[in-house]
């Protein structure tokens, strides 16, 4: 995750499995604008699908096609170089270069300023216990990030107050009240839509369009390139396992007799497919969260060697005194059930969620070394735990 709409529903419903991430915060309003044409060449992209560059003399292009599940509208953004001027009508919003303070939404974006050593421009945040990062706590403790408000989304006037370079926010398409107030005020606001994404790489890719933003385009590809060889190199440890040796693999917690789930064409099916799991809900298509009755997760998963992904729970006791049903489970009675809580920040954020996007190589190893820790005798589980 990751994003403050996502934690807040997660502590709500006890439910924190790999599935999609998304927040509330502020968007653009549906205003036409005059479309404005430069000379540019496309630069393409590998796995992402939800947004495009363009470069051009002195200037980049982004078009973010998906910035929100079903998102009707393209948002077209213009970042010139520095000393470079030109015509900003016809674009949603416009960034200058260079960039010496920005303000972020979700914990998501945070890895994209450390891993572009670029922590020192955060200058506003909301809910500042969210964030695990240990540069970015180190910033915090120094008094140099502003909080931003610990609702369901940040205060605005903070951050017309603080007049970052821009602001990254993430969203769900629901909230498009703030776009005259950020205009007016002169911050530019840009979508990121990487939770749309259900390649693990192209929710990754991401630190590309940040890397734009920031003037840091190719260290942004250099940073992406080392995460993709690691999990193409990953993929192949299990890629010659056969049926018979996937074990059968739960995910998903119950919250008022609703089972939730990972979709079988979502981002964590995915990784999990590419461990080598045999996902018990593979024939329930979906990006989303499943929503499932308990009777039919038990034939499913009733003998399933494996559960991945049970919220937060810091023992099997606790887990099935919250819901005497999970004790029914193969996967429970014989302990193996794993969270991702074994990396924690000094506030008690999760690591999962806001790395977890930008490293899914980690998560990949992760999950091998769980299912088939012969593959990988010598790796140290970092996102997972097994529940004792």
């Amino acid at each position: 995750m990751m994003s403050i709409w996502k934690i807040r529903f997660f502590k709500t419903f006890h439910f924190k499995s790999i599935l999609g991430f998304g927040l509330v915060f502020f968007l653009f309003s549906c205003e036409k604008k005059v479309t404005q044409t430069l000379e540019s060449t496309p630069i393409p992209l590998t796995y992402a699908q939800g947004f495009e560059l363009k470069k051009g003399e002195g200037f980049w292009e982004i078009l973010v096609t998906q910035g929100y599940t079903q998102a009707d509208r393209t948002f077209r953004y213009l970042v010139l170089e520095e000393g470079v001027s030109l015509p900003k009508e016809g674009f949603d919003a416009v960034v200058q270069l260079p960039v010496s303070k920005v303000v972020l939404t979700s914990t998501t974006q945070i890895p994209h300023l450390d891993l572009l050593g670029e922590t020192e421009l955060l200058a506003g945040f909301p809910q500042l216990d969210l964030i695990s990062s240990a540069s970015t706590r180190k910033l915090i403790n120094q008094g140099k990030v502003k909080d931003l408000g610990s609702g369901p989304s940040a205060n605005p006037e903070l951050v017309i107050d603080l007049q970052p370079n821009w602001m990254m926010i993430s969203t769900l398409g629901e909230d498009l009240r703030y776009l005259e107030l950020f205009e007016q005020a002169g911050i530019p606001a840009l979508i990121n839509g990487e939770y749309v994404e259900q390649h693990p790489l192209g929710r990754a890719e991401w630190i590309k369009f940040t890397g734009v933003i920031l003037g840091k385009y190719e260290e942004a590809v250099q940073q992406f390139e080392k995460i993709e060889s690691e999990y193409l190199q990953a993929i192949q440890l299990a890629a010659d396992l056969s049926p018979s040796q996937k074990p059968q693999v739960l995910s998903g917690v119950m919250y008022q007799d609703i089972w939730y789930a990972p979709g079988a064409e979502s981002w964590g099916a995915r990784i999990l497919d590419n461990a080598g799991g045999n996902y018990v809900f593979s024939d329930q298509s979906g990006t989303g969260s499943l929503q499932l009755n308990y009777e039919f997760v038990l034939d499913k998963g009733l003998e399933a060697e494996f559960w991945i992904g049970s919220a937060d729970f810091s023992s099997l006791e606790e887990m099935g005194k919250s819901e005497s049903r999970y004790q029914n489970f193969q996967a429970w009675k014989k302990g193996n059930i794993y969270t991702y809580t074994n990396k924690k920040g000094e506030t008690g954020g999760l690591e999962y969620f806001e790395l977890g996007y930008m490293r899914p190589d980690l998560i990949l190893k992760d999950l091998i070394k769980i299912l088939h820790p012969e593959l990988l005798p010598e790796y140290e589980l970092y996102f997972y735990q097994k529940l004792p």
